[in-house]
């Protein structure tokens, strides 16, 4: 190195001198050909580069827009269908619950005294009523008729109280008499101006007609009511005697005006609905001409049978169940078009939409792109003349501030950095810790390295610390977590056989955690030597808090259990007791059953929880579809039911939590009970911990490398029947 008038010559300022001199005659040589290179290439990539956007734009664009519109076309239709089909089992369950009551007055007519009941009065018209109509030539004074209208009239409460809570239109029952007993707001609709009552014949009636000719529930196909002159539905059951005479039928109607305001309201931005009934028939569409046109029955063609075979298939095919989103060509135009059933009346929902309307998106995107396109280039053209040549001042300056920054910077950088590199040298164990100095505080990079080698050497040395403080509080909270999965585990029956003794029954249950501990539990007893009790909950959660609460429910549940009370009841008092103290507002699903081993006899309760499987002895496994209470926790003062069933010997009963059905795939998609069911049918003989492996590995198989989301828990029992060792009444001598 040589000194040359304060510049060290060979020494890391001159390097420093001439590598900022360097480098900023390179940058300016290299901008300028940069600039001169682009300048010529960018005129010749904006045509090829505007073509491919355009065509990129357009094969994405119809590409999103076709999976859009087929998939809104697809939920949308199967939403509306559905809440629609839920209008429809409203009413058949209202009719059901009426017929229940009226079939059981039929069957003990002794144990009923004959209510009141009256004729229509116009003042009533507008409020809910109960009147009673006679057919023309019926006198209501005849003593039979007068003991059958008293007989029904006790169903006179039910039907008020399920017209007020379900908003149903009408309720009514026709005797074979004659006469009939109604609930309705139209009074006034069934009387004459001078007061008599109109006479009226439910014995004539489409809706009567249809329900003597089903012989089960059914439902009638769309008619004008008499009374209100809209369109409407009836739901009618017949009701039989003891001596399977026909005594009476039971109907309740649904007014169409919403469906018909809905279907009116779809015909926008080139798309509609239209309802076809179990016959291929359109009856409600905005179409006024095509093939979904509404026409009278005599006319109306079936659409299942139709010239377009394309859209024959559609309609066969939704009203067996869901369609995809299919494409075809309607009355000369390609739409798109999907189909959702309304299994409770057999109709279907077709949704149509037009393919012209779903690509116009696409055109106003590539007309927007060109006119965009267009003023970009010509602003760019001016923007680029005036840049060049201030482009070409900025480097002439910028050479003379590299010239004199060099000779500055070379100093100043230099000194600062070795006082640096010689603290650093210095540092030794036990003094790892770089502290700032007078010497680095030059006010520019080289302070802000000094700073940042200071920060970060302090930080590293409480990182340490922290490090080592984190690890063992890891490892304290791991054993503390361990611990818990094993006294969760040890509280639910886990030693197999669970009652190897008992030969009228076998039974087994696992649970498998997705954290460290779950929500979810079972739990199964004998109440005493001929009733075993068995549970299968899931709670709301994951996690401690999960477990905490899944043990407080399994202490209250069996506690309940073991004080002789029956399902419902268990489950009642259960849910009065975790409403009182549940500010955190969780809850649990529970299906809970007892068995009385020396019959077979099921007597259970559903609260909210997954469906169960049974498999009778020569059959296979399926759902039963029992009814379903409120979750327990979820709302004070819920009342419970309880069903039963006979368990046949060779029966197997299968309960889970929704862990196993929505066990999920790397592809987010579902196990389902349709893979459960063919699961547990793929080795019906097995034992129940056979059928448990069997049903775990074939979730294992579908999830595969996917994180398990949720607690999977399962019971399964093999009722075998009475143990005649101990008698006929299992153990009871």
């Amino acid at each position: 190195m040589k000194k040359f008038r304060k510049l060290t010559i060979g020494g890391i300022e001159s390097k420093v001198f001439n590598l900022i001199l360097l480098t900023g005659v390179l940058i300016s040589l290299a901008f300028i050909a940069v600039i001169g290179y682009q300048s010529r290439m960018l005129a010749a990539l904006k045509v090829e580069t505007s073509t491919r956007q355009q065509e990129s734009i357009s094969q994405i664009t119809d590409a999103v827009m076709d999976q859009v519109v087929q998939e809104n076309i697809a939920r949308i239709t199967q939403l509306q269908a559905t809440e629609t089909d839920e209008v429809f089992q409203r009413l058949e369950l209202r009719v059901r619950l009426v017929s229940a009551y009226v079939e059981k007055l039929f069957a003990e007519p002794e144990n009923y005294a004959p209510a009141p009941y009256a004729p229509p009065r116009a003042e009533l018209d507008g409020t809910l009523s109960v009147q009673a109509t006679y057919a023309a030539g019926v006198d209501p004074d005849d003593p039979a008729v007068k003991a059958r209208m008293g007989l029904v009239a006790n169903a006179s409460d039910l039907m008020l109280s399920l017209l007020n809570a379900y908003e149903t239109d009408n309720i009514c029952i026709g005797l074979e008499e004659g006469a009939m007993l109604s609930v309705n707001s139209l009074s006034g609709g069934w009387v004459w101006e001078d007061g008599t009552p109109v006479r009226f014949d439910p014995r004539g009636r489409y809706w009567y007609k249809a329900a003597q000719d089903a012989g089960e529930l059914t439902f009638t196909d769309v008619e004008i009511d008499r009374a209100t002159g809209d369109l409407c539905v009836t739901c009618t059951q017949p009701i039989y005697g003891p001596g399977g005479e026909l005594v009476a039928v039971v109907s309740g109607d649904l007014f169409l005006d919403q469906m018909q305001q809905i279907v009116r309201d779809s015909a926008a931005d080139g798309g509609f609905l239209a309802v076809v009934n179990q016959s291929g028939h359109v009856i409600l569409s905005p179409e006024e001409e095509g093939v979904f046109q509404v026409q009278n029955s005599a006319r109306a063609s079936d659409l299942r049978e139709s010239e377009n075979s394309e859209l024959a298939a559609l309609v066969s095919d939704a009203l067996r169940g869901n369609t995809d989103v299919r494409r075809l060509t309607i009355d000369g135009q390609s739409c798109y078009a999907v189909g959702a059933p309304m299994e409770t009346v057999g109709w279907t929902l077709i949704a149509v939409f037009s393919e012209e309307a779903a690509s116009q998106p696409t055109r106003m995107l590539r007309e927007s792109y060109v006119e965009i396109e267009g003023e970009a280039t010509a602003l760019y053209r001016d923007k680029s003349a005036a840049a060049k040549q201030t482009i070409i001042l900025i480097l002439l300056c910028l050479m003379a501030v590299f010239c004199t920054a060099a000779l500055i910077l070379s100093k100043r950088i230099v000194r600062p950095l070795n006082d640096i590199t010689r603290r650093i040298s210095e540092l030794r164990e036990g003094d790892l810790e770089f502290r700032m100095d007078n010497a680095y505080r030059t006010g520019d990079e080289i302070q802000v390295l000094a700073e940042s080698f200071a920060a970060i050497s302090h930080k590293t040395l409480q990182y340490v610390d922290q490090v080592r403080q984190v690890t063992a509080e890891k490892e304290r909270i791991g054993t503390e977590l361990a611990l818990a999965t094993r006294i969760q585990a040890d509280m639910l029956p886990n030693i197999y056989p669970a009652f190897p003794d008992r030969r009228d029954f076998d039974i087994y249950a696992v649970m498998d955690p997705a954290k460290e501990v779950g929500g979810d539990f079972y739990d199964f007893f004998l109440i005493d030597d001929d009733h075993l009790c068995m549970v299968i909950a899931d709670v709301s959660g994951k996690g401690v808090p999960a477990a905490l609460f899944m043990m407080a429910s399994r202490i209250i549940l069996a506690n309940n259990a073991k004080s002789g009370k029956s399902p419902a009841q268990i489950l009642t008092e259960t849910n009065a007791t975790i409403c009182a103290n549940n500010r955190e507002e969780m809850f649990v699903t529970v299906w809970l059953g007892i068995l009385e081993l020396s019959t077979g006899l099921l007597t259970a309760a559903n609260a909210g929880h997954e469906y169960p499987v049974l498999k009778t002895p020569e059959g296979k496994f399926e759902l039963y579809k029992d009814k379903h209470g409120f979750v327990i926790g979820g709302m004070d003062g819920v009342k419970y039911r309880e069903y039963t069933l006979t368990l046949e010997p060779g029966a197997k009963l299968f309960v889970y939590t929704d862990g196993v059905p929505e066990a999920t795939d790397d592809m987010d998609g579902l196990f389902g009970t349709d893979r459960m069911l063919a699961a547990l049918n793929s080795a019906p003989a097995a034992s129940p911990e056979g059928v448990l492996k069997n049903m775990r590995k074939a979730v294992d198989e579908f999830v595969g490398g996917a994180e398990q989301f949720d607690d999977l828990t399962m019971l399964c029992l093999y009722y075998m029947g009475p143990d005649k060792e101990k008698g006929s009444a299992g153990g009871k001598e």
